[in-house]
Parts: structure tokens; C-alpha cells; sequence
């Protein structure tokens, strides 16, 4: 299971309306290693004068692997994480995530970075089974 839900989320979720803040925090605390690197990487992007800001380091262990997999390949998740941070979210191989501003989805850097070159050109054979 991906996210701790709480009973009270849940109840939320069973009526119809599920505050976005409440679901954040609940990505937050279920999901930190994902959470507090699209954060660090946010703050890296704002206090920097770079397009985009990116990790390429590899998590210390499969445990936060499979939490910034499952962050972002859950629409739902990775949608409120970049409402939430203000940002577009790319992503590449297990562990490559780039925070760009908002507004430069679609544009030349965004691109570039999501194409199919630059995957390919991303891939090396440590990351087959990652």
C-alpha cells in the first residue's frame, strides 16, 4: 500500500470531498523520503537562477526507491505534489526527478528534458532492474 490513509480521510473520501491539504499531508507523512525531496528541490529551484533543479543521486535503499515510484506514478499524488510546491514535476530512470517552475511545461527545457533523447540518453545498465 502506497499511502497510510486515516480513518478520518477515509470518511472524507467515502462522502465525496477530500480536502487537497489533507490528502498533501497525507502523501507527507506516508510518502517523506518522495515529500521532502521534491521539497528540497523546490527550495534548490527558488534560490537558484537554474531552469530546473535536479536529483541525481540514487535513494538510500529500495524502501525510499519504491516511495518516489509510487509518488510519481500516481496521478493523483504527483498532480496535488505540484500544486502544492508550485512547480511541474519531470521524471526519469528510478530516482532522476526535476523540479521546474510551473509555467515551463511545454517549454524548450521541459522538452528537452522529457523527450525520448534524453531518456535514452539517461539509461545506463545499473538502472535496468531499478
Amino acid at each position: 500500500m502506497s499511502l497510510d490513509v486515516s480513518p478520518q480521510l477515509l470518511a472524507e473520501a467515502e462522502t465525496g470531498s477530500v480536502r487537497e491539504e489533507d490528502f498533501v499531508e497525507t502523501v507527507r507523512t506516508s510518502l517523506p523520503y518522495a515529500y521532502d525531496l521534491i521539497a528540497r528541490l523546490t527550495t534548490e529551484l527558488r534560490g537558484g537562477t537554474a531552469e530546473f533543479a535536479d536529483n541525481q543521486t540514487p535513494p538510500p535503499s529500495e524502501r525510499e526507491r519504491g516511495q518516489l515510484l509510487r509518488a510519481l506514478s500516481s496521478d493523483a499524488i504527483r498532480s496535488s505534489l505540484e500544486r502544492h510546491f508550485g512547480v511541474a514535476l519531470a521524471f526519469q530512470n528510478c530516482h532522476r526527478v526535476a523540479v521546474f517552475p510551473s509555467g515551463a511545461r511545454g517549454g524548450e527545457t521541459h522538452t528537452r528534458f522529457t523527450s525520448a533523447r534524453s531518456q535514452i540518453l539517461n539509461q545506463s545498465p545499473e538502472f535496468r532492474d531499478c
